[in-house]
């Protein structure tokens, strides 16, 4: 194929003395050998959006490598340059497990220096909530993660954070693109200042680990309990050092861990993918969990910022526990220990992401604890507990997608926080001669029982993002009448800040930042939310629907009936 002269222009760049030898051989070669990749890797720039950078590592414009890792950095120094002028700035920069993430991490800190910013650099790989705790701590004015989370082997990233310790979000989430849009490789300043960059190791480590251990509620079950088996496994991540730590630290003495996968390893060479959501991640982890008479079974993508859980049902067979049911054990145990341990006084508040489960806010609501929702993604609530800090108290709350976190020390979603906890509420449980599986089941029995599912249509192409486009206008133009029977009373547009109450033709403002999102929910309390992924060519459909049940034996009826109702709401929507 004949490749175009603007691509082949674009190539020939990276040809000059500007880049390094070994990037000019490796272009030279896709010149000549490899015209596919050429285009994918040329074609267009790799872009740094809103939540920083992700793509294929590689050369070129379209890849993940010093260059496009330096502009970025180079705008972001700009940035805070423009931003806190006359003061000595500070970024804090950490890395995970993934192949050329150590490299990149060290070509930001070296760029930050030469820009006259001080950099804490982490001396090895870091969960990606440490680096959260350490913008904080540090007093810094903003970070750096060198991560593409749970994405295949192939990708890197590039996260970047503000003062808050939060990722950043407006304005300066656009004004950082905006001025990183403005770099030129020969802008970039590679040649670090030594004498501005620190190393941070174990002795911050442990203050990390301290703090986490003030979130400990219930210290007597974790000592009766502290024998305990618990499985846990990094996938090859960043979790593999210090969640052992922090759960031996909080008294727990039998952690095993599968050795295999404790190995740090950018390609993940156990699992298809590192990712905590898919059972096949934790299958070496139930197998040992299985063969060693273990209670709970954790597993941490790379950067440890989300857990996947398994714990054994009524027949003592290990089961995947989704993100919903480990979040509602997680905030059920919180409120229930902050109202045992008299913490409650109505200063309190949860939060949960507007596709994650309704019974969240069912239970905040039965202990009289204010529940937030907000957009998908935790910088959002992460801005809430900014916007509340000094005036009322985070319990604690996460998303749908495996990320949760108490406390405010930290501002990301945290699997050594969350890890802990969970243990935690494991033991407490057991105290109570219960397993995590019937502490569910209590749950569901209290507040009704509580279903979700996502359906994912992918849509490829410049063709495919115009039909997610018309999708979108069509149900804003045509609303469903009903979900699977039952009759939409509300629905809330967040692209227009409305939510419209179909009973009385009442409308609100939702007071949230824009976003492509619909709702729609029904007289029988069944959600329906849909929204364009930000990141893939798909549009994506969340399902929540509840049963009452009256005993332990509706259980089993009502989770029949709900995967029957979610079936109904496709079928009602031609799904």
């Amino acid at each position: 194929m004949a490749v175009d002269k603007a691509i082949l222009d674009r190539a020939n760049e990276w040809l000059t003395e500007k880049f390094d030898k070994e990037t000019r051989e490796k272009v030279k070669f896709l010149i000549e050998n490899d015209e596919k990749e050429l285009v994918e890797s040329f074609y267009k720039s790799l872009e740094f959006g809103t939540g920083g950078l992700r793509g294929i590592m590689g050369v070129g414009t379209n890849r993940m490598n010093i260059y496009t890792v330096g502009m970025a950095t180079q705008g972001l120094a700009n940035y805070l340059n423009k931003n806190f002028k006359g003061q000595q700035i500070k970024v804090a920069i950490a890395h995970d497990s993934r192949n050329n993430s150590p490299l990149f991490a060290k070509t930001t800190a070296d760029i930050f220096s030469a820009n006259g910013i001080k950099a804490y650099l982490f001396e090895s790989l870091r969960p990606t909530p440490e680096l959260s705790f350490a913008i904080r701590q540090l007093g810094c004015q903003s970070g750096v993660v060198i991560t593409a989370s749970h994405n295949p082997k192939e990708y890197n990233g590039y996260k970047a954070y503000w003062q808050d310790g939060a990722q950043v979000i407006a304005p300066h989430d656009k004004n950082i693109v905006e001025e990183a849009a403005k770099v030129s490789i020969a802008d970039i300043k590679f040649n670090g200042n030594p004498q501005l960059i620190e190393k941070l190791g174990e002795e911050f480590d442990k203050i990390y680990l301290e703090k986490i251990k003030t979130l400990t509620l219930s210290p007597d079950a974790i000592k009766k309990q502290k024998d305990m088996k618990i499985v846990y496994t990094p996938i090859h991540g960043t979790g593999v050092r210090l969640i052992p730590e922090i759960l031996k630290l909080k008294g727990f003495e039998n952690i095993i861990t599968v050795k295999e996968q404790c190995v740090p390893d950018g390609n993940f060479p156990t699992v298809i993918s590192p990712n905590p959501e898919n059972a096949e991640a934790l299958k070496m982890a139930i197998e040992l969990a299985e063969k060693e008479g273990a209670t709970l079974v954790m597993a941490s993508d790379p950067d440890a910022d989300r857990v996947g859980i398994a714990v054994k049902d009524d027949n003592g067979k290990f089961v995947l526990m989704n993100g919903n049911q480990t979040g509602s054990i997680l905030v059920y145990y919180l409120l229930t220990k902050w109202k045992e341990n008299g913490k409650l006084n109505g200063k309190q508040y949860t939060v949960k992401t507007i596709v994650t489960t309704e019974l969240i806010k069912a239970m905040s609501d039965k202990f009289g604890v204010k529940n937030y929702d907000v957009l998908t993604g935790f910088k959002f609530i992460a801005d809430i507990i900014k916007k509340q800090e000094g005036k009322t108290q985070f319990i604690g709350g996460g998303e749908e997608s495996y990320g949760y976190l108490s406390g405010e020390f930290v501002r990301d979603k945290d699997a050594v926080i969350a890890c802990s906890l969970i243990a935690e509420a494991a033991a407490w449980a057991a105290e109570k001669g219960k397993t995590m599986y019937q502490l569910l089941n209590d749950i569901y029995l209290e507040y009704g029982y509580y279903r979700e599912a996502l359906v994912n249509i992918v849509k490829q192409g410049k063709s495919g993002a115009e039909e997610i486009q018309k999708m979108m206008t069509d149900y804003r133009q045509n609303p469903p009448k009903e979900l699977g029977g039952s009759k939409v009373v509300v629905i809330k547009d967040y692209q227009s800040s409305c939510c419209t109450d179909l009973t009385n033709g009442k409308t609100e403002v939702i007071d949230l930042p824009k976003s492509n999102v619909l709702q729609f929910f029904s007289e029988d309390g069944s959600k329906v939310s849909v929204r364009p992924s930000g990141t893939e060519p798909k549009i994506k459909f969340y399902f929540g629907v509840k049963q009452a049940v009256e005993n332990a034996q509706d259980i089993a009826k009502a989770e029949n009936a709900c995967n029957q109702k979610i079936e109904n709401i496709k079928k009602s929507l031609n799904i």
